[in-house]
């Protein structure tokens, strides 16, 4: 299977923050979910993959292509929403559209105004008297409308109502359907990842913790809640982390179906990917 992006070994130093030896690889027809807390590397890690920022070390392959090397060339075929938005809040979807047809190639006018309409924009409002949603929805209509063949997203659904956020999932998932196209889609809101994510990765303290396919972390992955009687009976490789609660123990543990052949315990549940991340992060070994 090919990969329509490749990152290995990304490293960026900054006074409080470091990113260590990133690896990430994303195949066509795919979308992965880039998890983790509000500072832990995800929109360093995609500006670094949009050469937006220097790195001291790492290779960064789009396309098959290097990112710093063949900028241009890639850049036409990338869609790009950050949290801080590359246009003037004075502009409205007539202005936009007038810039961005002189600056890509593939600017599809007539795409670019179905998106418009069928999100509800405003045509001669400037964004900056847009709500959040409709701001977000704006830019996604821009990032989608020079028919890109990988999209690069940092929290695209955030200030989104779940009619809105499910209407926008839709439209991803339409997008990755001809299996040539990828996602990489930096999200808090991880029950949306659950719905439309192939792969799952973790970021915690500038480090990958795992890179896994969706369906592995949420059917084979589980809780376990036990006492502190039974806790003390269970060796500690046999969970990855646990978080004391008040009355009992929560153990994350990889395999569910092999840990109750060897524990006989009464209670598995099956995690969320926020769970999962959860306990990751506030739990011990």
């Amino acid at each position: 299977m090919d990969n329509i992006l490749e990152v290995r070994n990304l490293c960026k130093k900054y006074r409080d923050f470091e990113l260590k030896n990133i690896n990430i690889s994303l195949p066509k027809g795919m979308i992965m979910g880039l998890i983790g807390e509000n500072g832990a590397g995800k929109s360093t890690t995609i500006k670094a993959i949009l050469n937006a920022i220097n790195i001291e070390n790492g290779d960064i392959r789009i396309f098959g292509l290097d990112n710093k090397q063949n900028e241009k060339i890639i850049k036409e075929d990338i869609g790009v929403v950050l949290d801080d938005s590359f246009l003037s809040e004075y502009l409205n979807p007539i202005d936009i559209n007038k810039i961005m047809k002189n600056m890509y190639k593939n600017w599809d006018e007539s795409l670019y105004f179905r998106y418009i309409d069928d999100f509800k924009l405003p045509k001669s409002k400037i964004s900056k008297d847009y709500s959040s949603g409709m701001k977000m929805k704006l830019k996604i209509a821009v990032a989608l409308s020079h028919k890109p063949k990988l999209l690069l997203l940092d929290e695209p659904t955030s200030g989104l109502d779940p009619v809105a956020r499910n209407e926008i999932l839709d439209i991803f998932q339409d997008f990755i359907q001809d299996e040539e196209h990828g996602i990489l889609i930096s999200s808090h809101i991880t029950s949306d990842l659950e719905h439309i994510a192939d792969y799952i990765t973790f970021i915690n303290n500038g480090e990958i913790v795992f890179t896994k396919t969706r369906d592995e972390l949420i059917e084979n992955y589980g809780i376990v809640k036990c006492s502190k009687e039974e806790f003390e009976k269970i060796a500690r490789d046999d969970f990855i982390k646990c978080k004391k609660n008040r009355y009992e123990y929560d153990l994350l543990v990889e395999n569910k179906l092999e840990f109750k052949r060897k524990y006989d315990v009464n209670i598995i549940d099956k995690p969320t990917i926020e769970d999962i991340m959860l306990i990751y992060i506030k739990g011990e070994k």
